[in-house]
């Protein structure tokens, strides 16, 4: 598989991406895009994306996908990382759409606002204002998380690779993981796989 990644080192989606990748050792060229600089609104990058949004992955055969838990999706097929019971695919996905729906809109929002902007004083009540939601979603995290090893079961799934993304970042938008151990041994056993990437490695 040859595929391009067009990205943003420092965002959660789009490390979600060169994470599986690099665990199920995928080649890939990646392409840094700079989104406060303008480059996702350029003509060439709108023609590949008209949401002005990034992760997108380009295939060899230039087949273009763009939102990152679909791109989770696309590459993790008959692979360990995606269920092959339909049951188990279905909880899947549930947890990915749990990420964009009930995590990402808090967690990330709260770290862009922090770790991008500064948290200036114009947008301190809207850091303040994510604080529950995330720890929220972080609590719903952690009761599973008591119950299962990764968020399906024993074994590693794109869901845990979804919600990893985000989550172990969190205290950079104001989050403290102490108070989710579980979490924090969910996070120990991730950075354990084989072939295991972090997310500011350089491409």
């Amino acid at each position: 598989m040859s595929i391009t990644i067009y990205g943003d080192s420092l965002s959660g989606n789009c490390y979600k991406v060169k994470l599986l990748c690099s665990l199920l050792q995928i080649d890939y060229e990646w392409i840094d895009i700079d989104i406060l600089a303008g480059e996702t609104q350029t003509s060439e990058f709108l023609a590949l994306n008209p949401n002005a949004k990034i992760p997108v992955l380009v295939t060899e055969d230039q087949q273009v996908v763009s939102e990152s838990n679909a791109i989770l999706f696309y590459l993790s097929q008959q692979s360990a990382f995606f269920p092959a019971q339909v049951y188990q695919q279905t909880l899947c996905l549930q947890w990915m759409f749990f990420e964009q729906y009930s995590h990402e809109p808090y967690i990330a929002v709260a770290r862009f606002i922090n770790k991008y902007l500064g948290k200036p004083e114009s947008r301190l009540a809207e850091f303040n204002a994510k604080q529950e939601g995330g720890n929220k979603a972080l609590s719903i995290i952690e009761t599973q998380l008591q119950k299962t090893n990764y968020l399906l079961g024993d074994s590693i799934s794109i869901a845990d690779i979804c919600l990893f993304a985000y989550t172990h970042v969190a205290d950079e938008g104001g989050f403290n993981l102490n108070e989710y151990p579980y979490i924090l041994n969910w996070i120990a056993n991730i950075k354990s796989q084989k072939n295991f990437v972090p997310m500011t490695l350089s491409m």
